[in-house]
């Protein structure tokens, strides 16, 4: 079996990934304390002691606004560790897959951001994992480059888990409603990772590729569908928050987000046959999920 190298097991992607990977191979599941990507030594190391043929990425650098003020642990991270994992994957004949963000684009567009479209991101974090995606294709790797939307989970920190909490200990919640991305479940991610691999891609259908949930959505409609769809699955009557819409402008963070990040998956879609499902659907499998796993 093929031996393939997952890093950041304990985050949202990297723990769904051991179980939509595990059919296509031999998996080594590394936390940041057996592989710490801030340190190039250790990357090269491990790497070069586990010999894999396939390294998925979903380790990295994701607090945003803490960036702001650490943005050289973010790069180390973010940019100059896809770069040497690049490196030793061109070396070893290995398939590189990593994942980058929709933060790479400035939301100035007004239709959803393709491939084609040129990242002019906004904030240190963004600008982290473009470097990151630009060191990827400049090693001459085999690569995979996965930029997706808003990715969220029933472990960790996210929006959907932050709303969810909030919504049942405040009675009023503000949230903006001027940025618009694609939710994206991080178990589709993974499915539709296991499903690309699964085609055994070619070096000439390889590159970067928008891998979101689809249609778009704003933060405020995403957090009024998610009390919305808790409600119904709990069968709960009791009280949750009322929600306010409110302007980015108001409420002011470190780090600027773009208005606009939605991802089209068009080019994916005609590479490989792969469809994401709705943002819509996406969430309330996720929340079904949560819910279930509280009630039991």
């Amino acid at each position: 079996m093929k031996r393939i190298l997952v890093t950041g097991k304990d985050g949202q992607v990297g723990w769904e990934l051991q179980r939509a990977l595990a059919p296509l191979g031999s998996i080594l599941s590394l936390d940041r304390s057996q592989l710490d990507l801030a340190d190039p030594d250790s990357i090269r190391e491990v790497i070069r002691g586990i010999s894999p043929a396939i390294i998925v990425n979903a380790a990295a650098y994701t607090a945003v606004d803490k960036a702001e003020s650490e943005p050289d642990l973010a790069m180390r991270v973010n940019a100059l560790a896809p770069g040497i994992m690049a490196e030793e994957a061109k070396r070893l004949g290995a398939l590189l897959i990593h994942y980058s963000t929709d933060y790479v684009f400035d939301g100035a567009k007004s239709g959803d951001y393709t491939e084609e479209d040129k990242p002019h991101p906004l904030n240190v974090y963004g600008m982290s994992k473009w470097e990151g995606e630009r060191a990827i294709a400049q090693s001459g790797c085999t690569h995979l480059i996965l930029r997706t939307s808003w990715v969220y989970s029933g472990r960790g920190g996210n929006f959907v888990l932050t709303i969810l909490r909030l919504a049942r200990e405040r009675d009023e919640l503000k949230v903006v409603d001027d940025q618009i991305g694609s939710p994206t479940w991080a178990r589709a991610l993974a499915e539709a990772t296991a499903e690309l691999l699964a085609q055994n891609p070619r070096p000439e259908t390889c590159g970067l590729y928008h891998l979101s949930a689809h249609g778009s959505t704003s933060r405020y409609h995403l957090a009024q569908k998610i009390i919305e769809t808790a409600r119904q699955l709990s069968n709960d009557g009791g009280k949750w928050a009322t929600l306010h819409p409110i302007k980015t402008a108001d409420y002011p963070l470190p780090a600027a987000r773009p208005l606009n990040s939605a991802l089209s998956n068009e080019k994916i879609k005609r590479a490989f046959g792969i469809e994401m499902e709705s943002w819509e659907n996406q969430l309330a499998a996720c929340l079904n999920d949560i819910i279930t796993t509280r009630q039991n």
